[in-house]
């Protein structure tokens, strides 16, 4: 507990009265000690306080998609944050973009097992009516949900990463950026695409039309085989970066050289960026501290037994490698 003090900047008598649910302590004050308890993995007494709720210690996880890449990084972040506050995971896979049966029993299940608190990866709009199911002393933390739900919420800031992107390419001078955007039902994929139009508009660059992808590689292919024959087509914002590799085949069958004749640049920054050839340059989502953020949402709600509709946005980072250049002259 001295620990936890130190890095929070209180007493001890502080931390104590944070992890019984006292009334007379600040936001700020709670905030900043249940963040050190997340970042030192403090165990003890946590789970105790824990314990004492008639909750198991056991957080449940509603996860959309876990098959692709953003899904099942957040779904690790969530687990190795959770690992460190002596809280286990039980996670609920929930397949397709309205899988809105298959989220209800998942959610009915995980409130019969007692689970302390539940997780929602809601990047669609489905999550919404499974949510409802919860019993309203649950505390709740969504990934990628909307402010309109009212409950606490963590995301990477969507709308920035599409700015971001589309501003590097911007800033090398392209005339516009073409957008190969996710599906529609995503939130993520509509506030990248709101950031994309928003960066043109800034710069007074004509938005042009926008084909729309899934997230796989095959899709994206698709896209790159129509945009290979617009000449003025010179760079290309991909929803994420398994699209962006599917869009550099098809300019290699069609003889468009990345980045010399056609700039590039991906979202999400998967391991095997830095290794496609050339390498690909991309927005981070830095799902590590999604997975600390959203613990220390819901470890906020289970000291103070009352749900919150606090948000946190995670900023996302540039990374710069090799495919994107200068527009040709």
């Amino acid at each position: 507990m001295s620990d936890v003090a130190a890095r929070a900047g209180v007493s001890h008598q502080t931390v104590s009265r944070v992890l019984n649910g006292h009334p007379h302590v600040s936001a700020t004050t709670r905030t900043r000690v249940l963040a050190a308890i997340a970042e030192l993995g403090y165990r003890r007494n946590l789970s105790a306080r824990v314990l004492a709720t008639g909750r198991s210690n056991v957080v449940g996880v509603v996860a959309q998609n876990t098959t692709l890449y953003g899904p099942s990084s957040m779904v690790q972040a969530i687990g190795e944050a959770a690992l460190g506050a002596d809280l286990s995971l039980t996670v609920g896979h929930v397949a397709g973009y309205d899988a809105t049966a298959a989220s209800r029993r998942i959610v009915e299940r995980l409130v019969q097992q007692g689970a302390a608190g539940l997780v929602f990866i809601a990047p669609v709009d489905a999550a919404a009516e499974s949510m409802a199911l919860v019993p309203s002393g649950l505390p709740i933390v969504t990934v990628d949900g909307l402010p309109e739900w009212e409950v606490a919420n963590v995301s990477v800031d969507q709308y920035a990463g599409g700015m971001l992107a589309t501003r590097h390419l911007l800033d090398q001078g392209h005339k516009t950026v073409w957008h190969v955007a996710g599906p529609e039902q995503w939130h993520g994929s509509r506030a990248r695409e709101q950031g994309w139009r928003a960066a043109l508009a800034e710069a007074g660059a004509q938005a042009p039309p926008m084909p729309r992808a899934g997230w796989s590689a095959a899709s994206g292919y698709q896209c790159g085989r129509m945009l290979a024959r617009i000449p003025d087509c010179t760079a290309i914002f991909a929803a994420n970066d398994h699209v962006a590799l599917g869009v550099m085949r098809a300019m290699a069958e069609h003889g468009k050289r990345i980045p010399d004749d056609i700039s590039l640049i991906g979202f999400d920054d998967v391991p095997e960026a830095g290794y496609f050839h050339p390498g690909l340059t991309t927005i981070r989502q830095e799902f590590a501290e999604v997975g600390r953020q959203a613990l220390r949402l819901l470890l906020e709600q289970l000291a103070t037994g009352a749900r919150s509709a606090e948000s946190a946005l995670v900023e996302p980072v540039l990374i710069g490698r090799d495919t994107v250049a200068a527009r040709p002259a």
